[in-house]
């Protein structure tokens, strides 16, 4: 599967997250801004590539969560990539996800979520 799991690149915009998948390395990343106006079409494919990335996942996953600014609607979209990642890892897989904040509330962001899904969570200040 992995060999058919297509890398995702999307170059971030003031409103869209730069997202970059690498099936074959495990090294993920989102960051920049996420307010767009169908957040649900947008995160759809990635949400997807997620499922299909547990099937076949690289050696160590490690998702970098590096967001200076997402909406709500964003947030359940998030949830849903960490539900995918905490599947694979309750299936033994090696899974980190290191979220970055500029502030305060980002960081509390992050804790949340690391008190919703059972995965281990590094936590890093984002320099601007």
């Amino acid at each position: 599967m992995i060999g058919k799991l297509e890398d995702i690149n999307i170059e971030g915009t003031s409103s869209r997250p730069s997202i970059s998948l690498n099936a074959k390395t495990g090294v993920l990343e989102m960051s920049g801004y996420s307010i767009l106006e169908n957040t649900a079409q947008f995160y759809e494919p990635i949400i997807q590539w997620f499922e299909n990335y547990d099937m076949c996942p690289a050696n160590h996953t490690e998702l970098h969560v590096k967001f200076i600014y997402f909406n709500t609607s964003t947030s359940k979209c998030l949830l849903g990539i960490f539900e995918q990642l905490e599947f694979l890892y309750k299936g033994g897989a090696d899974v980190t996800v290191v979220w970055y904040s500029s502030d305060e509330d980002m960081e509390e962001l992050g804790v949340d979520y690391q008190n919703l899904v059972s995965m281990p969570f590094v936590f890093k200040k984002l320099d601007e």
